[in-house]
């Protein structure tokens, strides 16, 4: 298959292909006599690895990993527990700084009252407060 129906097949655009194909992930296919590339239903098993792996929020380093694995099944599944675990607390602290963000905001918004004007406005004070090096109400949170 050329490489429109493999992007179209794998739910993504040539431009994905092209560029898992450059960085190692996806296998090099073989090229027709006119240099096309001809792709084939086991590159549309990657494509759909690669993408299944990134919907989880891993990076490439980490898909480069687990397509070693791929390639080596007599290795032992340890470090992709470990890959996993990692992948884990990298999602756990995300959602812990999400956390800390939405505090945030909801401290910025707390010092606005509404029908102001934009000069009277607590949030817009404390933006422009904190863009002159100046205390804002809602970083004062990441002390406590």
């Amino acid at each position: 298959m050329r490489i429109g129906e493999l992007a179209r097949r794998g739910h993504c655009d040539v431009e994905t292909v092209r560029f898992y194909e450059r960085e190692g992930l996806l296998d090099a296919p073989a090229r027709e006599g006119n240099g096309y590339r001809n792709y084939t239903s086991a590159h549309l098993v990657q494509l759909n690895f690669i993408r299944h792996c990134r919907s989880l929020g891993m990076g490439l380093p980490d898909v480069r990993v687990l397509r070693s694995f791929q390639e080596h099944p007599e290795s032992a599944c340890d470090d992709i527990n470990h890959l996993i675990d990692q992948q884990i607390a990298r999602i756990h602290h995300q959602v812990e700084s999400l956390r800390l963000l939405e505090q945030q905001l909801h401290a910025l918004r707390e010092t606005c009252r509404v029908n102001q004007t934009a000069s009277d406005c607590g949030i817009l004070r404390n933006l422009e407060q904190a863009s002159v090096g100046g205390a804002c109400r809602c970083h004062a949170l990441r002390k406590n």
